[in-house]
């Protein structure tokens, strides 16, 4: 049981760190701030994006991998 928790956590760490990778990155400084600001009020398909996808991807995966983690924990 243990060592299949195991793999699953790390599979589980490697498609995080993927999913992280794909994402694009914020635009810094106050220029960015301002022109980002204004397409995510403005944006209409805010949801259906590539980088809206990843995130809810990525928060989906950082909860598995936290009850992994716990999991392991308990089992050791």
């Amino acid at each position: 049981m243990v060592v299949a928790v195991q793999i699953l956590h790390i599979i589980i760490a490697l498609v995080l760190v993927v999913v992280v990778l794909f994402q694009s990155g914020k635009s810094a400084g106050l220029s960015g701030s301002i022109a980002g600001g204004a397409d995510t009020f403005f944006g209409k398909n805010k949801g259906r994006t590539i980088d809206a996808i990843l995130e809810k991807w990525t928060s989906v995966i950082a909860v598995l991998f936290l009850v992994t983690s716990i999991l392991l924990f308990f089992l050791h």
